[in-house]
């Protein structure tokens, strides 16, 4: 059985958040540990659109959760809460239905994994002048750094070609005299 016959016959072939029965595909529920059915849920095309993109959310789509937050399925459980904490910010009812939402310890640890991860891929990485480094940037160095675990120290001025992002906004990789480290991006300007 392939996982969206699977997420079918669970969800008798509706959208496992709002009950639609048009456009249904399968959604990879983010932050999770694999891409089994039981990471995934059956998604419709507006719901779908909308936690893609966040900016058309429309509120009123959403308070079909005040039913949905009472699912079995650990996966359904996550998207409801964390598109809950989404809207809490916004909408009163958000927050008061996050407050009566019950899951698991392991479920609601699965589910803020995914909101922080969110929360520090909107963050951009930048340097010590405020511009936001990418992938590729060239740097320099604007202070000397010692390299811990060597007698080494990076002279300022040092250039850092072609940098890579890291998960931390607050750090940046790169090639310096040679050697490839991690660098505080706050110690470099574009």
């Amino acid at each position: 059985m392939t996982i969206e016959q699977a997420l079918k016959t669970r969800s008798e072939s509706k959208c496992e958040l709002c009950s639609s029965e048009n456009n249904l595909a399968v959604y990879a529920v983010p932050a999770s540990e694999d891409k089994s059915a039981g990471c995934c849920v059956l998604l419709c095309d507006t719901c779908r659109g909308q936690l893609e993109n966040p900016e058309t959310t429309d509120e009123n789509h959403w308070r079909c959760l005040n039913d949905t937050m009472w699912s079995q399925v650990p996966a359904v459980q996550v998207m409801v809460y964390r598109q809950l904490k989404r809207l809490s910010t916004k909408t009163d009812w958000a927050m008061d239905l996050v407050d009566m939402m019950y899951v698991e310890d392991d479920v609601k640890e699965w589910a803020e994994k995914g909101l922080v991860e969110e929360e520090q891929a909107s963050i951009p990485t930048r340097d010590a002048n405020g511009a936001i480094l990418q992938a590729g940037d060239s740097v320099t160095i604007i202070k000397d750094l010692p390299v811990k675990g060597s007698s080494m120290i990076i002279k300022r001025g040092t250039p850092v070609r072609n940098i890579s992002l890291t998960d931390n906004p607050l750090h940046i990789q790169g090639r310096a005299d040679g050697v490839q480290m991690v660098i505080i991006s706050a110690y470099t300007k574009k």
